[in-house]
């Protein structure tokens, strides 16, 4: 049921689970989508387009009030958060395999070849930097340190003004390992990354001096298939407790101080999770939503009605909990108790990254075919 493929760097990758999870047609029949009492109204408040994902996983990235989205083919497009007006286009010149990344002035995508592409706010080109392995993550930047995971697992900090590296982090990387696109969270001059194995650092931006690591999940079975457990989606960090859920593992909190264990639930995903002041909801792998209290872990309910049909992770909008489908549908879910209580459609295919707030009353979502549909709710 997983296919394997071979990554460029020698290891094997469970390509298969990955991509049906973001917009590939999944092996299993899907569930047929049931008809609901629609609570609220979705609309589409505007959309454009970047051009086709291809095979890529594109995160768009919200910056001041511009929404930053690219294509595989090269282009980089800014709109305005608004009302979708374009404030910004880019012609890269290069095939696009990760981003965007955007803030302090900067604007960040990253190839296949390694290379990481910086843009003023304006389109200038104003530094590259060539990295050790093809670019599959959003970069991101904080504090003028711009942080790059590669394909290969390690983490580049880069100087935000001209590229140089400034410091590196690697470490061994299993046989068997998920290909990942999950970039990293910076928080409070802190970097927190998870990795194969099961394993989440937490790293200072300003030298990638390691603070701590904890093991989010172990390796369990006796076959390499079995024992994959990779972290394969950006952790979530708060003041109090760094999070992370891993592939055939579990949810685990840790204080985001120490790395001392707080609490740990057997959930297994690839999509990934989000959070508000109550509750986590995770994307499972049978594509069932999942929320978890927030301090113990304890199930608070879960929807599992979208079964085979590639969900993402979720977004926590408000009183909604919101993800996409591989038929590009986006679902409201009640924040109380998982029901569904709205549904947008947009251009028949694959959402292909967790949904992204504009503001308190919108949010994007960008398809494999290249179309961006910021959404509100009336």
């Amino acid at each position: 049921m997983i296919l394997l493929a071979l990554a460029a760097g020698g290891c094997q990758t469970i390509s298969g689970t990955y991509d049906r999870v973001f917009g590939t047609a999944p092996v299993q029949k899907p569930a047929e989508l049931v008809a609901i009492k629609p609570a609220v109204s979705p609309r589409i408040l505007w959309q454009g387009s970047v051009g086709g994902a291809e095979k890529n996983v594109f995160f768009p990235a919200v910056s001041g009030n511009v929404l930053y989205a690219a294509g595989a083919s090269g282009p980089v497009v800014g709109f305005d958060a608004v009302n979708g007006a374009q404030s910004l286009r880019v012609d890269t010149g290069q095939r696009i395999s990760g981003g965007v990344g955007a803030g302090g002035g900067l604007v960040l995508v990253g190839t296949p070849k390694g290379e990481v592409l910086a843009y003023d706010r304006t389109g200038k080109a104003i530094w590259k930097a060539q990295l050790s392995g093809e670019v599959l993550a959003p970069p991101s930047v904080a504090a003028n340190v711009v942080v790059v995971r590669t394909g290969d697992g390690r983490l580049f900090g880069l100087d935000a003004a001209d590229g140089k590296r400034k410091w590196l982090y690697q470490r061994a990387t299993p046989a068997l390992s998920v290909r990942s696109h999950a970039g990293v969270v910076i928080y409070r001059n802190a970097v927190f990354a998870g990795f194969p194995g099961g394993r989440m650092v937490a790293l200072a931006l300003a030298n990638g001096n390691v603070g701590w690591e904890a093991t989010v999940a172990l390796p369990r079975g006796t076959t390499e298939l079995e024992r994959v457990a990779d972290i394969t989606s950006p952790p979530v960090v708060d003041d109090r407790q760094a999070c992370a859920v891993a592939f055939q593992g579990r949810v685990a909190c840790f204080d985001v101080l120490s790395g001392s264990s707080i609490w740990g639930r057997d959930v297994s995903s690839v999509a990934g999770m989000s959070a508000d002041a109550r509750n986590f909801y995770v994307t499972d792998d049978r594509n069932a939503v999942v929320a978890l209290d927030r301090t113990s872990g304890a199930s608070i309910w879960k929807q599992d009605r979208l079964f085979g049909r590639g969900v993402t992770a979720p977004l926590a909008f408000g009183r909604y909990v919101v993800v996409g489908d591989f038929e590009g549908y986006v679902h409201f879910m009640s924040r109380e108790d998982g029901s569904f209580v709205g549904r947008a459609a947009t251009d028949g295919s694959a959402v292909i990254s967790p949904p992204v707030a504009l503001d308190l009353t919108s949010f994007v979502v960008q398809t494999r075919n290249g179309g961006v549909f910021a959404i509100t709710v009336q």
